[in-house]
């Protein structure tokens, strides 16, 4: 996996207006300047959130294209738990789950 060029996309994308429009305009074209899995880049187009959580995406980074994507907060956030649903747990980076995604608190044991 290469987390370090999927969050460079996106950070790129966050900040950049002519990024964006490249985007929009022809995603292919601008996905081929990024060393990305197949993985990674199908999740980009089909704008994944919960693939991209789970492949290590940082939040800070994800939120911004779930926000390009016209995603609400409330739904980004379910679409992050959807994907660790339906992809298991955080695989890299600073979300990854060590725990198979359970609660290790007593509060969310009950």
């Amino acid at each position: 996996m290469s987390l370090y060029s999927l969050q460079k996309f996106l950070y790129e994308l966050n900040r950049d207006e002519a990024v964006q429009k490249q985007c929009r305009d022809d995603m292919d074209a601008l996905l081929e300047k990024f060393d990305l899995t197949d993985e990674e880049q199908t999740a980009l187009r089909d704008g994944d959130i919960g693939l991209l959580y789970v492949l290590g995406v940082n939040g800070q980074i994800l939120m911004h294209f779930a926000a390009f994507l016209g995603i609400e907060w409330f739904d980004y956030l379910e679409l992050m738990r959807q994907g660790i649903r339906q992809h298991g747990p955080v695989r890299a980076g600073v979300y990854a789950m060590t725990g198979g995604g359970d609660s290790f608190t007593e509060e969310d044991s009950r």
